[in-house]
């Protein structure tokens, strides 16, 4: 039998598919092949000859607002990476920039040392040069005398021999005085050359270098703390970590302590050995940047930590431990508690300290904000927990270190 005999025999109205849509008065849209296999709009099922019933136009609305919606949420999701895109190329336009103002500061200061090195080594050379030109001339003239000298000599001893040869004793006698005269000659038993001394000509050469390198490195610091300062955060004082020793103004901002031990819940995040108080603020990300001063004070511990540091016992104060920060003790003594712990030579106190992070760089620098100078930076930092700022005012002793630190609102350098 042909296909379209097949076809024919099919009738409408004895095809299952085909009654069940008169039955319900809605067309399937079915296209039948020849051996009856059936294709649905509606669903991905071939054979329609199993189904039981066909859908009602709600369930056909439905889904087709499913659909509608299906497409809005992907629409929106290839949206949303359009516009990661955009800020992925924004970063690296901003990351641009960042490296070319890098580099052209970088060639600016380079470029003055140069030059000043340049300029001082080449007068190193022209007095050095000067020098021995003095001398070769001293050498030279002494040589001409004495060579003059030699000369007026042999002169003599001519004249000398040719008289103690003569037989004419008038003539002997005549010339004798002259010539036994001691001859017109210098005492050179004290001449000498001398090589002129160096001593403090290379010294004195660089001398202007050290000048010039520290007028460069105050130009860089100084670029690099109003950098920093753009990353300013507003920083207060937790008073739920804070020991019971220690006083916190009501706004937050300044901490000392008071040798008196008040009643506080023993919290699980108070300090209970340590004079000292964590920040509100955590941080787990980016960069952040905060000013304390610590003016009259001949004691302070200052910087950050990690939040599952000890604050019931005693720990030792260090990276490993989950400690980035700087001291002073005894007025004068600057100290970084590194791996090992590094002294610090500062020109002048402290007054204003400034606390920079870079999370995910793994740095956290120490400025003095008057100065604006670089005091210490922990490098290559490995951090997975939040950071938190760290203070201690340490012990009032007797109120010579009864002054408080102050979390100080962050003026950008000019």
């Amino acid at each position: 039998m042909s296909g379209l005999e097949r076809h024919q025999l099919m009738d409408p109205v004895e095809n299952l598919e085909d009654r069940m849509c008169m039955k319900h008065d809605k067309p399937l849209e079915l296209f039948c092949k020849t051996d009856q296999t059936c294709v649905c709009m509606l669903c991905s099922v071939l054979d329609h000859k199993t189904h039981e019933f066909v859908p009602l136009e709600e369930e056909y609305e439905g889904k087709k607002a499913e659909l509608g919606k299906t497409k809005a949420e992907i629409l929106q999701m290839i949206q949303k990476r359009r516009l990661k895109i955009q800020e992925i190329k924004e970063s690296v336009n901003l990351s641009k920039e960042d490296a070319n103002r890098e580099k052209a500061e970088g060639v600016q200061v380079f470029t003055a040392l140069k030059e000043s090195v340049e300029r001082s080594l080449n007068e190193l050379i022209e007095t050095i040069e000067e020098k021995q030109r003095t001398t070769e001339k001293q050498a030279e003239d002494f040589i001409k005398e004495l060579q003059k000298e030699i000369s007026e000599l042999m002169k003599r001893s001519s004249e000398v021999k040719q008289l103690s040869h003569s037989e004419d004793h008038l003539h002997l006698l005549q010339n004798f005085p002259s010539l036994n005269a001691a001859p017109p000659t210098k005492d050179w038993t004290e001449v000498s050359v001398r090589p002129p001394s160096y001593e403090g000509t290379v010294v004195r050469a660089v001398t202007p270098l050290k000048e010039t390198f520290s007028k460069q490195m105050k130009k860089l610091f100084e670029a690099e703390l109003k950098r920093v300062q753009q990353y300013a955060v507003d920083v207060t004082l937790d008073p739920d970590t804070a020991h019971p020793d220690l006083i916190l103004s009501d706004d937050g901002k300044q901490v000392s302590d008071s040798d008196v031990k008040k009643n506080l819940p023993d919290n699980p995040e108070r300090f209970s050995l340590c004079p000292c108080v964590l920040g509100k603020e955590s941080f787990s990300s980016g960069r952040f940047y905060f000013e304390v001063q610590v003016k009259e004070k001949t004691k302070w511990t200052l910087g950050v930590a990690r939040e599952s540091i000890n604050r019931k016992g005693t720990m030792a104060v260090k990276p490993t431990n989950g400690y980035w920060i700087i001291w002073l003790r005894n007025g004068n003594e600057y100290e970084a508690l590194d791996e090992p712990s590094v002294c610090l030579s500062l020109k002048s106190q402290l007054q204003k300290v400034g606390v920079f992070v870079d999370y995910e760089e793994g740095l956290v620098s120490f400025y003095d904000v008057d100065a604006a100078a670089l005091i210490y930076s922990f490098t290559g930092c490995s951090f997975t927990e939040k950071l938190y700022p760290y203070f201690s005012p340490c012990i009032n002793d007797g109120g010579k270190n009864s002054a408080p630190l102050i979390i100080c609102p962050v003026n950008q350098t000019e």
